[in-house]
C-alpha cells in the first residue's frame, strides 16, 4: 500500500536533501540585499560609494560589491530622456569605482557609450523617419478604405496619429527598433559582469 504524506512531511524531506546552507550562502543572502540597497542609495543621493562599501568587513565586502554591481548594471538603460542619461553616467561611474581592472571596465563602458550615443543621435533620426513612413502608410490605407466605402475619390483629412491601430503599430515598431540597442547593451553588461 502507498503511504500518503502531508505537505509538511514532503517539505521536510526536501529540506533534508538540500542540507544546511554554507557560510558563503548565508553571507550572500545577508549582504547581497545590503549591496542592492546601497546601490539604490548611491543612485539617488550623493554618497562616496567606495567609502560606503569599505565600511563592511572583508567577508561581507565581496557580496556587497556583487549586489551593488548588479543594481548599477541593471540601471544602465536606453537614454530616452535626460534623467536616464544622468542615471547611466552615475551607474557607470559607480561601477568603474568598484572594478579593480579599470582598463577592461573602461573598454566595455566605451562600447556601451557608443551604443547609447548612437541611440540618441541616429536612433532619433531613424525613429522620426519610421514614424513619418508609418503615418504616410496609414493615411493611404485610411483614404483607400474611405474610397472603398463611399465610392468617392475625395481627399479627406484624417488624423491617423490618434487612431488606436496607428498608435499600437507605432509602439510595436519602436519596441522593435529599441530591441536592437537593448540586445547590444545586455551583451556589454554580460561582458562587464565578470570583470573584477
Amino acid at each position: 500500500m502507498v503511504e500518503i504524506k502531508s505537505a509538511a512531511e514532503i517539505a521536510r524531506e526536501k529540506l533534508q536533501k538540500i542540507g544546511e546552507p554554507t557560510e558563503a550562502e548565508r553571507l550572500k543572502w545577508k549582504y547581497g540585499p545590503e549591496g542592492e540597497k546601497l546601490a539604490a542609495r548611491y543612485l539617488k543621493e550623493d554618497i562616496n560609494l567606495l567609502a560606503e562599501v569599505n565600511k563592511f568587513d572583508e567577508k561581507a565586502r565581496k557580496h556587497i560589491t556583487t549586489g551593488v554591481n548588479e543594481i548599477l548594471a541593471r540601471n544602465i538603460l536606453l537614454p530616452r530622456n535626460d534623467a536616464a542619461r544622468k542615471t547611466n553616467k552615475k551607474a557607470m561611474d559607480g561601477l568603474k569605482v568598484l572594478k579593480k581592472d579599470k582598463v577592461a571596465a573602461e573598454n566595455v563602458f566605451s562600447k556601451m557609450r557608443h551604443v547609447l550615443d548612437h541611440y540618441v543621435q541616429e536612433g532619433a533620426k531613424q525613429k522620426k523617419q519610421a514614424y513619418e513612413s508609418l503615418k504616410t502608410e496609414f493615411e493611404a490605407k485610411v483614404q483607400q478604405a474611405i474610397r472603398k466605402q463611399t465610392g468617392v475619390n475625395a481627399k479627406m483629412r484624417v488624423d491617423v496619429e490618434k487612431q488606436p491601430q496607428f498608435l499600437e503599430e507605432w509602439q510595436r515598431l519602436q519596441a522593435q527598433m529599441d530591441a536592437q540597442y537593448l540586445t547590444l547593451l545586455d551583451d556589454y553588461k554580460a561582458e562587464l559582469a565578470p570583470i573584477n
